[in-house]
């Protein structure tokens, strides 16, 4: 098996389990890409992305450009000559220029069972919907939102309690898993990309702050799926008077009684 050059490019922890095994695996990262660093925390401390930080540990250089639009940042990505670019929730479009430069193209770790839930938001749509499963997808990329080919699928339960929090763990832990062997067998050949059934397709809308507050005449098991998809963020929230109260955990029971009683 030949060695392979990767760039890497992503941000949040989601990313970092995927550039963790990387580094761990039978190929070399040999640059990371990662939004810029950013205000975090009580303090609002200037602080390095989760994949910048692990990148740095490692000594692999980092990139955080605020667009890859301009022809400087897109020259500069080609000089690097990868075989391959890993991408993982990182947050700016990749022009045609960018996806074209590396031998064997772009491939994303999308967090869902494409076509089902193209888009920003697929872990939280998905607990929302009241899906039962959903998945990890290595697709290859084009200039589509989540319309490239795929390359592999790898399907995970959606369990009645878990959080959005607690599912982008579990399919972080996949992506990992698999993303050695996907760009071997991509390379080597073993992998035929396949179209998307464009009959089946979802978009995951990016969340709004507002979609937190809670409607209490909607159905019980909603406002379940509500405390447990936008957890942490936007957070589920009520207003009493002049007090907002959060919603950290919710619990389906059998008694009935009048909405919004407490």
């Amino acid at each position: 098996m030949s060695r392979m050059k990767i760039i890497f490019m992503g941000t949040p922890k989601f990313a970092e389990w995927a550039l963790g095994a990387l580094i761990d695996g039978p190929h070399q990262v040999i640059a990371a890409y990662s939004q810029p660093p950013r205000p975090a925390g009580r303090g609002h401390k200037i602080t390095p992305s989760p994949v910048q930080q692990l990148a740095e540990k490692f000594d692999i250089p980092v990139f955080t450009p605020t667009s890859l639009k301009k022809p400087e940042a897109q020259e500069e990505f080609k000089n690097l000559n990868a075989d391959i670019a890993v991408v993982a929730a990182y947050g700016l479009i990749l022009p045609k220029a960018i996806l074209d430069a590396p031998r064997l193209g772009c491939i994303n770790i999308h967090a869902s069972a494409l076509p089902r839930w193209r888009g920003a938001a697929p872990i939280q749509r998905a607990i929302l919907s009241g899906d039962q499963e959903t998945g990890i997808t290595f697709m290859q990329m084009d200039e589509g939102l989540d319309t490239g080919k795929m390359l592999k699928t790898y399907r995970t339960v959606i369990h009645e309690t878990m959080t959005a929090e607690e599912l982008q763990g579990t399919l972080a832990k996949i992506g990992a898993r698999e993303i050695n062997k996907v760009i071997s067998d991509l390379n080597e050949g073993r992998i035929m990309p396949m179209p998307q059934d464009e009959k089946d397709v979802t978009y995951a809308e990016k969340l709004r702050k507002e979609e937190g507050q809670v409607d209490w005449k909607s159905d019980a098991h909603h406002i379940g799926r509500m405390v447990r998809a936008l957890n942490p963020w936007p957070g589920v929230y009520f207003d009493i008077g002049e007090d907002r109260i959060k919603i950290l955990k919710a619990e389906l029971l059998e008694e009935t009684g009048p909405a919004g009683k407490i």
